[in-house]
């Protein structure tokens, strides 16, 4: 199967590795424990997922044979032949990622490893239809050039991560007020399969995220935690039993609309009182030029004077927001990161420490506040997790025991 766009041909994904077969509950076990904690020897597996040798010999073996996992380097013990470990193979599947936000969008192609293999960045005032589409179809394009057939057979989906209700961003006027509106109509999957077969995965992207942090980075050190993301609006998710937990509606976890106090003690949501675009107001009221917040690499270095008062304020806004979470569920961690560069990461997540010092902690259990690792790209990454997760891993409220 072949897609053109702009005449250039680029090869659709037809009996790829997530085509052949609907992956069962043993291989998708095998595959998550394999993802969290790196490469093992069938024996740990069998011992692991109470299955025999010869059965787990049986799922490593059409693994390998279809290029998911692939072995590693043997390790020597005091005695007997070496330990061969089986672990993922970053080639084995690969997925792509889109990240829609306020002022960018951020397109990257992820690998089973969670290496980012390629990425595209672009800026706007507001996100309208045509541009993100455009923008989505010439970066498969671009990309997809660069891969060979195999490689492209090994793409699984299309991830996108979008805000919750994203035609009610904006304070738009005229043509442009109706082109934004039309969000509400467009159906993403419909959209893309104009240019592409590839299937397609919706999430919020706040949850997106989060599912970065929990498959790639610290999240793999906690059970339990919810997680906030700070970036044109915060937003958050929240992880149970080792999986990002996304509600009834695929909802759950929407930190950004909690109750916060306003400056004149009116009720107020926490997307209001702690989010970067009370930053970038403050910019544009002193004349400067907002772009730097969202241009990437990020440096933020010249933003020193006005950067600090932003950190002050949302970091004592979470720390109340942090207790308000934990009195629903004893979250063992709260993990903050966001779209600015690491050291204001760093210098937020200190200051949310010291502030919950003076906060009113009766009755609940004080929990553990952490800096996320994976940083402004951490939605995109997410949204190319998504397709990767759905059709390989295992929901661990699913009956992940064994992990």
């Amino acid at each position: 199967m072949v897609n053109r766009m702009d005449g250039n041909e680029v090869r659709g994904l037809s009996g790829g590795v997530n085509q052949g077969r609907v992956r069962n509950h043993n291989e998708r076990l095998l595959l998550s424990i394999l993802q969290r904690h790196g490469g093992l020897p069938g024996v740990v597996l069998a011992r692991r997922m109470g299955l025999s040798p010869p059965a787990i010999s049986t799922i490593l073996r059409n693994l390998e044979g279809e290029g998911i996992i692939r072995r590693g380097e043997p390790t020597r013990g005091k005695i007997g032949k070496p330990s061969i470990p089986m672990e993922l193979n970053p080639d084995g599947i690969l997925s792509f990622g889109l990240k829609v936000g306020r002022r960018s969008a951020d397109l990257l192609l992820l690998d089973f490893g969670g290496t980012v293999r390629a990425q595209f960045h672009t800026t706007y005032e507001y996100p309208l239809p045509d541009t993100i589409f455009g923008f989505l179809e010439q970066g498969l394009v671009d990309i997809m050039q660069t891969l060979d057939a195999d490689t492209q057979s090994r793409i699984c989906g299309i991830g996108i991560a979008a805000p919750f209700e994203l035609w009610k961003w904006n304070n738009l006027t005229g043509i442009a007020a109706k082109s934004f509106q039309s969000w509400k109509d467009i159906n993403f999957a419909e959209q893309v399969a104009r240019f592409s077969d590839l299937p397609v995965f919706m999430l919020n992207d706040a949850t997106a995220a989060c599912q970065a942090e929990h498959l790639f980075g610290r999240g793999k050190d906690f059970r339990d935690y919810a997680y906030f993301f700070i970036g044109s609006f915060i937003g958050g998710g929240i992880v149970l039993n080792h999986t990002v937990f996304g509600g009834n509606q695929g909802n759950a976890g929407a930190l950004g609309s909690m109750r916060a106090t306003g400056p004149l003690g009116e009720s107020q949501q926490l997307i209001d009182v702690a989010s970067l675009h009370l930053l970038e107001a403050r910019l544009t009221e002193v004349g400067l030029n907002t772009d730097l917040l969202w241009r990437l690499p990020q440096d933020w270095s010249t933003l020193t004077r006005y950067v600090d008062p932003w950190i002050g304020q949302t970091a004592q806004e979470l720390a109340k927001a942090s207790l308000s979470v934990c009195s629903v569920f004893d979250f063992e961690a709260i993990v903050i990161d966001g779209a600015f560069p690491d050291e204001v990461r760093e210098e937020l997540v200190k200051r949310v420490r010291r502030y919950l010092v003076n906060q009113d902690t009766r009755g609940l259990i004080v929990p553990q506040i952490e800096a996320g690792s994976i940083g402004v790209s951490a939605r995109e990454i997410g949204a190319a997790s998504s397709p990767i997760f759905s059709q390989f891993l295992l929901d661990a409220n699913a009956g992940l025991s064994a992990m």
